[in-house]
């Protein structure tokens, strides 16, 4: 582990950024990545994230993900932005111009904007079983019994696994018991990111995300985008919608299948470090 880090978040999903370009294939040892990201011994953080040498010749960076309890990560939406506000910060890249980064599920496009926004295209979401992986064949929607009733999800992945359970509140208490149960369900081969979607109007979402190996989180942004993609494929919401996490909010766009989605909203530094 380097001496050096970064603090960052995206709407309130912290990340501690390391920079590993010249000293890259370093693998962490979980329990050295769960004993900094506590928040009472360590420095804290939701996902650790890496930036490296890239992988694949056509991207500029390669960038990996680990989640507080150690366990390596596909994909994190917020975790990007900050990583091309880190390498504009730094002087790697340019602002307003389309750069393509590598990131453990595959490469991304990101345009770092002004005021701190970074505009980031996710990729196409993708509902089949497989992709997630789901244990089950392929619906719209699916359901589980679970502690006694029904619980209706979609499922789709974004470089990472994610479920949509939509409800009427994100605050009803049975939100705070269900995403830990359906996080570890058998039904989610690798576990998944439940997020709790409440449709607030044709263009708005409200969402909380029980994310796995980090637990609640203030935000997600692959959740973000698994929400609005999941609303507008079931006629929910129009292709451009605003997705409030409580930590704030995120621009996502999706035209449908055959499109990319795109995802905009902050990324900001906190502190620099040493350990």
């Amino acid at each position: 582990m380097p001496s050096r880090f970064t603090k960052m978040h995206g709407i309130g999903n912290d990340f501690v950024i390391v920079d590993w370009r010249e000293d890259a294939g370093r693998v962490p040892a979980p329990s050295r990545i769960a004993a900094l990201a506590d928040r009472h011994t360590g420095i804290g953080f939701d996902q650790l994230i890496s930036i490296e040498p890239p992988r694949d010749a056509s991207c500029a960076f390669y960038y990996g993900i680990w989640n507080a309890d150690g366990s390596p990560s596909g994909q994190c939406g917020n975790g990007v932005r900050c990583v091309a506000a880190w390498l504009y910060r730094d002087g790697a890249i340019e602002r307003d111009t389309d750069i393509r980064l590598e990131s453990p599920s595959g490469p991304v496009t990101v345009r770092v904007l002004a005021a701190g926004q970074v505009r980031v295209d996710m990729g196409e979401p993708d509902f089949l079983p497989a992709a997630v992986p789901l244990d089950r064949p392929a619906q719209a929607t699916y359901t589980l019994a679970l502690d006694g009733e029904d619980v209706s999800f979609a499922a789709v992945s974004m470089g990472n696994p994610h479920a949509v359970v939509f409800v009427d509140d994100v605050d009803d208490p049975r939100v705070d018991r269900l995403g830990p149960r359906l996080t570890t369900h058998a039904v989610f081969p690798e576990g998944a990111n439940i997020g709790f979607a409440q449709r607030s109007g044709p263009g708005r979402i409200r969402l909380r995300v029980h994310e796995r190996g980090s637990g609640w989180t203030r935000a997600c942004g692959t959740g973000a985008c698994a929400a609005a993609a999941t609303a507008h494929a079931l006629g929910l919401t129009g292709a451009v919608v605003d997705v409030e996490l409580p930590g704030g909010s995120l621009t996502i766009e999706w035209q449908g299948p055959g499109h990319t989605l795109w995802m905009t909203g902050p990324a900001a530094f906190v502190f620099e470090g040493e350990v």
